[in-house]
């Protein structure tokens, strides 16, 4: 229970049904730490120590025990850490996807079984079903296209999805909150979680530079040159971690165009700018594939393919490369912005076949 109106309606749903359940709060996070970001919360973010208030009074009022469980020391471990360390090797991490990997449905479930619970239950908008003939559990996209969150769902395995309940996936967020006004929750009118949750208000560079200073990484020499493609200087930056691919504002140079961040380069220390057009890319390699809904391919197959959260779905060729975790990536058309460190995840219509990330 994040303290959000779709866990809500998932333990008010549950408890109607008469389901034996508990409602569980993961501590993931402590918002005290980091002295020196404070002030810059956000009411985007999740986790937040309100968002734990408002779960306890959920679960007071549909009537179920509610506890609070602490995964701080694994959370940073698993999630905080790599988010660090990719984006100063030039990768731009998805936090979200290694939260879900190594504490939600893994520490969690590990966990929800250890106190004799069969199933775990999340607000997630995903579908589960199995096929007929080879008993394979199946991730779906939501009904709801505008709130599927398969994309953040990509490194579930088949004994995870046998332990999980999305019972969100078959409806649209309207009806969400349609029910939790029927339930009579308070979180029903509760604004969407948007920002990560460690970091206050978006500003992941602040993070990063105070986690480092805190844990005496150093930061020194990370600046370097801006240059193009052909290798034109065009000014300095004071870090390349504090840049991605496709980014447009704050560059900090001009030349009369429009110019974009094209890459990073870690060991040269340099950012890598260009028009739109060089951002466009027609082939890449995942790697750590997951495959979900069917085994590993060993032919090319054809499947949409979505390269980030808000990217709609491109048709593409995949085709293994050496083992069962690494897949070439060959889109129809170029698309714009492939940023390693990201997730690919193969689709299927509403299939989702698997996903790894963006080498």
């Amino acid at each position: 229970m994040s303290g959000g109106v779709d866990s809500s309606v998932v333990a008010g749903l549950m408890k109607r049904e008469g389901a034996n359940i508990v409602g569980m709060t993961m501590q993931l996070w402590n918002q005290r730490r980091l002295p020196e970001l404070a002030g810059g919360e956000s009411s985007g973010r999740c986790c937040s120590i309100d968002d734990v208030y408002d779960a306890r009074y959920v679960a007071e009022l549909v009537g179920i025990p509610y506890y609070v469980v602490n995964f701080e020391d694994a959370f940073e471990k698993s999630v905080v850490k790599p988010f660090v360390d990719d984006y100063l090797h030039g990768r731009t991490p998805i936090p979200c996807t290694l939260c879900n990997n190594f504490i939600k449905f893994d520490t969690f479930i590990e966990m929800a079984e250890g106190v004799g619970a069969d199933k775990i239950a999340t607000g997630h908008y995903a579908r589960i079903t199995r096929h007929a003939e080879t008993a394979r559990w199946e991730l779906r996209r939501a009904v709801d296209a505008s709130k599927d969150q398969t994309y953040f769902l990509f490194g579930l395995t088949q004994t995870q999805l046998a332990r999980t309940l999305f019972p969100l996936g078959g409806m649209v967020k309207t009806e969400v909150r349609e029910l939790a006004k029927s339930l009579e929750l308070p979180v029903a009118d509760k604004g969407d979680s948007q920002e990560i949750c460690f970091v206050p208000n978006g500003d992941y560079k602040a993070f990063i530079e105070a986690y480092c200073r805190e844990q005496n990484i150093p930061l020194d020499n990370m600046g370097g040159d801006i240059i193009t493609s052909d290798g034109q200087v065009l000014g300095e930056h004071t870090g390349y971690h504090s840049y991605t691919v496709g980014q447009r504002r704050g560059l900090g140079v001009a030349t009369g165009e429009p110019l974009y961040v094209i890459s990073t380069e870690p060991e040269t220390r340099r950012v890598v700018v260009g028009r739109e057009t060089d951002l466009q890319t027609a082939a890449f390699t995942a790697r750590d594939v997951n495959w979900i809904s069917i085994p590993a391919i060993h032919a090319p197959r054809r499947a949409q393919v979505r390269i980030r959260n808000r990217h709609v779905p491109a048709d593409a060729t995949l085709s293994p490369v050496g083992d069962d975790t690494r897949v070439a990536v060959r889109f129809d058309q170029p698309q714009r912005a492939v940023t390693p460190g990201q997730g690919a995840v193969f689709y299927d219509g509403d299939l989702v076949l698997g996903g790894g990330w963006i080498d």
